[in-house]
């Protein structure tokens, strides 16, 4: 099978028309005309010296020092915002020695480019598009579904995996939570989404500050329906229109951070997070990973400096009330291993194999501390071939969906991978752990509702003291070739395919 996906790679996009194979094959990132990555602790300026972006990390809660905001200047830094709360400044630049420079000046933690492709990006990208449901299979849908049902229900293998239409007997959520999508951009015009929205928990954060005019939130015309998919996994209305949410009844929001080539730079997720912080989000979704460096070393001064700014906004989001969620990653590796082959990165710039330690090169935001991180399964129940795993990384799994032919649901469901909403009133399936995400959302979300006061700590502790522990899978040999495709380390309680276990809907409403 042919698959093209996002740039940051959570999301298994299936081309509308094409068969299904027995794999789910990952296509290499392209970069039309990117800048050539620069020696680690260079500042990753490009040849021709063309602006750039960076963060200045100083004390937080004081504001930037004067000299620091006068050094930057000398150093031809222009300010962009400042987060003075956690500290964190973002600066656009043409000084190729900008970081190296800057990060000499006395109250400056570090500093680092968050790029390597010069502003605007110069890099281009194929999306791809979902498989869409046609307007036949969506009437076929509608004549099997129950009275009880939403026309398109039939369809998700993934709400009985997780016990989510158990719980709608009982709870669909409380409309006081909010989920927020840092995501692609979400259409909150989407007949099963705009019953939900939150405007007021929505933005537009590309340009590393926030932008709050009307509809900066959603995805341009061009541009991945990856958010669009996510926010309707988590709160699809339940309302006799298309499909249903883990959580329908509560409230979700678009906070953008994607620009249109597909990169989800620091300076956008700093920007993301901080604006949930401030703005009531109780539960964040982010399946993504922070570009260009797939893994963030902290031996490298650019990648130390990006890992921290963005370990201060989630630190910060947390202590604000938000819960957050993250997609472990689409490459079948062991998250904790002694190390890993990445040759992605940096996706903006000249990618090449370097060898990593994941225990201190990080994919950001899923391993940073207090991120939920999560793993994805397919209609079998297994681990999906291309979920990432790792003993005590993993902590929770959920349905992202796998290959129809590797991982097949039970009628009436056609498809292995996961239905979601599409921007212009569609439906379609996309696969990932993109999708394993934000059904742990949800499910944190109906923890949050029958448990308003609870902090994120406790919401944390419930979701997963309530998974149902489930052990490994040994051998997995999922496309049953004779090899050995993941191996699955840890008791059935803790382990590295599926945590502390599957995440379970029906306890999040009732215990």
């Amino acid at each position: 099978m042919t698959a093209s996906h996002p740039r940051h790679r959570r999301a298994l996009v299936v081309p509308a028309g094409m068969a299904l194979a027995t794999t789910l094959a990952f296509l290499p990132n392209t970069a039309a005309t990117a800048a050539p990555a620069a020696p680690a602790g260079q500042g990753a300026a490009s040849a021709d010296a063309a602006s750039l972006s960076y963060v200045v990390n100083v004390r937080g809660g004081h504001g930037a020092p004067a000299h620091v905001k006068k050094a930057i200047a000398k150093a031809g830094g222009t300010i962009v915002t400042s987060y003075e709360k956690i500290g964190v400044i973002v600066v656009h630049s043409s000084n190729a020695d900008f970081a190296r420079t800057i990060r000499k000046v006395p109250g400056v933690q570090s500093a680092g480019a968050t790029r390597n492709a010069p502003l605007p990006s110069a890099a281009t990208t194929d999306l791809g598009s979902p498989k869409v449901l046609s307007a036949t299979e969506v009437a076929e849908a509608t004549e099997q579904a129950a009275a009880d049902q939403d026309p398109l229900q039939n369809l998700q293998w993934d709400l009985p995996a997780i016990k989510a239409d158990k719980a709608h007997e009982k709870s669909l959520g409380s409309p006081k939570v909010t989920v927020a999508v840092i995501d692609t951009g979400v259409d909150d015009t989407h007949p099963d989404i705009a019953p939900n929205f939150d405007r007021a928990a929505s933005v537009n954060c590309v340009a590393g500050k926030p932008d709050t005019s009307e509809g900066a939130w959603r995805p341009g015309a061009a541009e991945s329906p990856h958010g669009t998919h996510v926010a309707g996994e988590i709160a699809a209305a339940k309302n006799g229109v298309g499909m249903t949410g883990v959580a329908p009844g509560v409230k979700v929001s678009g906070i953008k951070v994607s620009n249109p080539d597909g990169y989800f730079y620091t300076e956008a997720v700093v920007c993301g997070f901080m604006w949930a912080a401030e703005h009531g989000v109780d539960v964040t979704n982010n399946s993504y990973y922070t570009d260009p460096w797939y893994f963030n070393c902290k031996n490298d001064p650019d990648q130390k400096a990006l890992v921290e700014a963005v370990t201060r906004a989630t630190r910060y989001a947390e202590r604000k009330g938000a819960v957050n969620v993250a997609a472990a990653g689409n490459e079948n590796y062991d998250l904790s291993a002694d190390e890993i082959t990445d040759p992605s990165s940096p996706n903006d710039g000249t990618p090449s194999d370097r060898t990593v330690d994941p225990s201190e090169c990080l994919d950001i935001p899923t391993q940073l501390p207090g991120v939920v991180t999560v793993a994805s399964t397919g209609a079998k129940g297994l681990k999906s071939s291309f979920s990432n795993h790792g003993l005590g990384i993993i902590d929770i799994a959920a349905p992202g969906g796998d290959s129809t032919a590797l991982q097949t649901p039970a009628p009436p469901a056609t498809s292995g991978l996961i239905l979601g909403t599409l921007p212009g009133g569609k439906w379609g399936y996309m696969a990932g752990t993109s999708m394993a995400s934000p059904h742990v959302a949800g499910v944190a979300a109906l923890i949050k509702s029958r448990h308003p006061y609870a902090p994120p700590a406790l919401v944390k502790a419930l979701l997963y003291a309530q998974a149902d522990a489930t052990a490994c899978t040994t051998p997995y040999d999922i496309d049953n070739d004779g090899k050995v495709d993941a191996v699955c380390e840890g008791p059935k309680n803790r382990n590295g395919f599926y945590g502390w276990g599957m995440a379970d809907a029906l306890d999040a409403v009732t215990r």
